[in-house]
């Protein structure tokens, strides 16, 4: 078990500083996208995880809103693999663009690929998406054989059985045999926040109910959720995976954001 960190607040420019700067607050390994990874290229990552003795716990696919999009990420699959990473996360479509049957036919080829490459394929629930809700989540891991899940607090939050009280612990209980991987993020609702849920559930994806549902996410320990809370229960049902911290919106000065959490969430555990 080890404490991660994304490098979603950094360029794909930046990830050599990205995984200098994790390295530094004294994370055990990294988040990386797959599109940062071909920008860097496959080779320079390996050497700079190898350089900066950090784990590659995750690589996160683009967007599979295409059969391109998909064959994209079956293609890298034994790059990935050959770098390293324990999982792979899937990213599904915008909510309302594909059926049930398409995106399981999509995640079905992916999860093959990884599963063949020893890559654990993972599902990550996410607002304004094809699996948005536990049951949304529930059916796709029936559906395809091998994959499992990449559980989320923040975005299980709008979701869970105790919204708008910042308990996620129903997610925990109702998905132990599931969870292979854990993000760590807060959220700090604004007014209304239940309607802009239910806009972007019904695919209305106004520019408004998009920022107010995504500026929500916060740092750890300044939103809604109860971390305490979640930190036990994932205890109690025998979770002994890794904990990532996903920061996304606050874009400047990433090492201090780094840093922060990774103390927050250090001390958390230490009581």
């Amino acid at each position: 078990m080890g404490v991660g960190y994304t490098t979603i607040m950094y360029d794909a420019a930046d990830i050599d500083r990205a995984l200098r700067d994790i390295a530094a607050c004294q994370y055990d390994g990294a988040e990386i996208g797959i599109e940062k990874i071909r920008t860097t290229g496959f080779d320079t990552v390996g050497r700079l995880l190898e350089a900066n003795d950090l784990d590659l716990y995750c690589v996160m696919s683009e967007w599979l809103e295409t059969e391109a999009a998909v064959d994209r990420v079956v293609d890298d699959v034994p790059r990935v693999a050959d770098l390293g990473a324990e999982y792979l996360g899937l990213l599904p479509p915008q909510r309302g663009r594909q059926d049930d049957e398409t995106v399981q036919q999509w995640f079905t080829q992916i999860t093959e690929a990884a599963t063949d490459a020893g890559v654990t394929p993972l599902v990550h629930h996410h607002g304004a998406t094809h699996v948005e809700n536990a049951a949304e989540v529930r059916h796709l891991l029936d559906a395809v054989d091998g994959l499992e899940l990449l559980w989320d607090t923040a975005h299980y939050y709008p979701y869970g059985e105790n919204f708008p009280d910042g308990d996620v612990t129903d997610g925990i209980e109702r998905f132990a045999d599931d969870i292979a991987y854990v993000h760590l993020k807060d959220v700090a609702p604004p007014t209304g926040f239940a309607d802009v849920r239910d806009s972007l559930t019904e695919g209305d994806f106004h520019l408004d109910n998009v920022i107010n549902y995504f500026r929500s996410f916060t740092d750890l320990g300044e939103g809604i959720i109860d971390f305490a809370g979640v930190y036990e229960a994932l205890e109690a049902v025998g979770y002994d995976g890794h904990y990532t911290i996903e920061m996304e919106n606050q874009t400047e000065k990433p090492l201090v954001h780094a840093m922060e959490n990774y103390d927050y969430w250090r001390q958390l555990t230490a009581e």
